[in-house]
């Protein structure tokens, strides 16, 4: 499965790199060296080359690898549009994949609320993101998996009426930056680098 997964993905970096748009790296945003682009991605230190992907060296050959790359292949000059904000569900043509984004996105992180809520700084950190001033919830922040594709999160703890939860909302203009189904799936493994933060500290 892996190999199959790893030839998609270099798929996608040969279109790419056959013809390497010059201002690439504005377009991601990156460092370039080279033909090599850095910059980070799931939390993570990402390099694209025409050879593959790694993250903190370590090289991809599944669903993240393909993720990324799909991201460097339709890479925009348009600026993120945070605001307003909007639901998954808001974005057209979503409708197939809304179970998906809702189990796997949000509801994934509702039993590590509490220890999300302890170690957000360095969630943040990792992943170049921010807090959330003015907004619903008990606490909120906004991450970066990829430069252009960033994921507002609002958190509720769990009282005595309602168990905790999780809503993860989009920038407006998020869809000009990956594929309806690559935003569902960025969603899901972002909560999955965000578990193995809380679940390894």
């Amino acid at each position: 499965m892996s190999n199959n997964l790893l030839k998609i993905q270099l798929d996608y970096l040969k279109e790419l790199y056959d013809q390497l748009p010059e201002d690439l790296a504005e377009r991601l945003p990156a460092r370039r060296k080279n033909n090599t682009f850095h910059f980070k991605a799931f939390g993570r230190n990402c390099t694209i080359s025409a050879d593959g992907i790694t993250l903190d060296e370590e090289k991809l050959t599944g669903p993240t690898g393909i993720l990324i790359a799909l991201y460097a292949r339709y890479a925009r000059r348009e600026a993120v549009q945070l605001e307003p904000i909007k639901s998954f569900k808001e974005i057209k043509g979503t409708m197939p994949y809304h179970g998906g984004f809702t189990a796997r996105t949000e509801r994934s992180l509702n039993p590590f609320v509490e220890n999300i809520q302890r170690l957000k700084e360095k969630i943040i950190s990792d992943f170049d993101g921010h807090e959330n001033e003015g907004t619903e919830g008990d606490f909120s922040f906004t991450l970066y998996p990829l430069p252009k594709v960033p994921l507002f999160y609002i958190f509720y703890l769990a009282d005595e009426e309602f168990p905790a939860s999780v809503t993860c909302l989009l920038a407006s203009n998020a869809e000009l930056f990956m594929p309806l189904d690559g935003l569902a799936d960025v969603g899901e493994y972002t909560a999955k680098r965000v578990i193995e933060i809380v679940s390894s500290t």
